[in-house]
């Protein structure tokens, strides 16, 4: 759904980037920082209570994913090698978030939350996998209820507001309901990947069928 948006903060991000490509910044260098900061930021904060600070910290480095491709594709160095680094370090990202908000709920004594953290992480990377593995296949599995873009948003902002206003249940509604979606997502790859090969299953066997020389009659 936030996909949308991303040419709006491409122009928001470019002259950064411009200015980092003429300083002689690599566009993998700033895919590496941002993963850093990002990390950092999750596991340092979350885990410590200080939400609000740890999201402002992983929102500044989390505009790497743009900057980076802007990069990338300005300076012509786009390749197969930037591209799985990019993706790779993003589940990493990913990861520190929603580890950093399990080891958050985990040392606060409230285990159905660290519960609830840990199966919206799972599913999150599912859903992610899910798209992978399906185009390694020649398939598709993009779109759904919550993809990634969705997911950080929600629980960086929701994250933020609810340790700056004292409201943790907006924290923990939230997260109840990423978890819910971040499944519904699987759920719905997972059923298009099959509606795809069952396609593709018929369309073999008509094309088959079609192959087939007529039998003579007597």
């Amino acid at each position: 759904m936030l996909n949308r948006f991303r040419q709006f903060w491409t122009t928001i991000i470019s002259p950064i980037a411009n200015l980092l490509l003429r300083l002689g910044v690599s566009a993998d260098a700033v895919t590496l920082v941002g993963t850093f900061g990002v990390c950092a930021g999750a596991l340092v904060f979350f885990p410590r209570g200080e939400l609000w600070i740890g999201c402002l910290v992983i929102t500044a480095f989390v505009f790497s994913d743009l900057i980076d491709g802007y990069m990338a594709r300005k300076s012509g160095t786009s390749s197969k090698w930037g591209s799985y680094l990019d993706s790779t370090l993003d589940r990493l990202g990913d990861g520190a978030i929603f580890g950093g908000l399990v080891l958050f709920y985990s040392r606060t004594g409230d285990d159905i939350m660290s519960g609830i953290a840990l199966w919206a992480l799972v599913m999150g990377a599912t859903t992610s996998y899910a798209r992978a593995k399906a185009e390694s296949l020649g398939l598709h599995a993009s779109g759904g209820l919550a993809e990634r873009a969705d997911r950080l948003v929600a629980v960086l902002v929701i994250a933020f507001f609810a340790d700056v206003l004292d409201l943790p249940i907006l924290l923990k509604i939230v997260l109840s309901l990423l978890a819910i979606a971040s499944t519904i997502t699987v759920v719905q790859r997972t059923l298009s990947v099959h509606a795809q090969v069952k396609a593709e299953r018929a369309a073999s066997s008509g094309a088959e069928a079609d192959a087939e020389p007529d039998t003579p009659t007597a």
